[in-house]
């Protein structure tokens, strides 16, 4: 009796793997698209790739005029007469130019500006943004008891990336029903290889 369960429950395993072995290869292939394969054919053709943001803020007037794509933080976003100006923490950018969420991999802060209506509060201070923009030179802001070179740049397209809960860094990036069978990072009450929780041991 209890080995014709274990068949049974044998295939039910293998349906679920199939199930979420799929709707992963789904779920890859729809973030497969670059930010840089989204932006205007025009705009796309003339980044600078190898301008890296070290280059930029080292001596941020010398590149005028380029055009790069950067990635980071809000810290804060102002609506002035004619612009609205973001202050972003720079965050290095991963697969799909997604800014990592890695704080202390920062070389600094820049400021982005968008010369179209951008309202504030679509940008709140903790979003993360990809944008492509065109070096406009550097100014001087305090911060704390410092005088800060802030590089400058004119928005031409960006993207905000989805903010995770907290359930993200627990269980990882796939929701329910696609979450690892162990509920990672607990094996549960049963131990490791009990054949019943949640799916079996794979």
């Amino acid at each position: 009796m209890t080995y014709y369960r274990t068949i049974r429950l044998s295939r039910v395993i293998f349906r679920y793997k199939l199930v979420f072995l799929f709707s992963l290869a789904a779920i890859c292939a729809g973030c497969s698209t670059s930010y840089k394969n989204s932006l205007p054919p025009d705009l796309a053709e003339h980044i600078e790739p190898g301008l890296m943001f070290p280059r930029i803020k080292n001596d941020p007037d010398s590149f005028k005029g380029k055009l790069v794509i950067l990635g980071g933080q809000i810290l804060a976003a102002k609506r002035l007469e004619d612009r609205t100006q973001l202050t972003i923490l720079q965050l290095p950018l991963m697969n799909e130019e997604e800014p990592t969420t890695e704080l202390t991999q920062s070389e600094g802060r820049f400021i982005a500006e968008q010369q179209k209506f951008l309202d504030p509060a679509t940008v709140p201070p903790g979003s993360r943004i990809t944008l492509a923009g065109e070096l406009s030179g550097s100014v001087q802001r305090s911060l704390d008891e410092d005088i800060y070179t802030y590089p400058t740049l004119l928005i031409k397209h960006f993207k905000i990336w989805p903010a995770y809960s907290s359930e993200y860094h627990r269980y990882g990036p796939y929701p329910s029903p696609f979450f690892y069978p162990y509920a990672y990072p607990y094996w549960g009450g049963y131990g490791r290889f009990y054949p019943y929780y949640p799916f079996g041991y794979w």
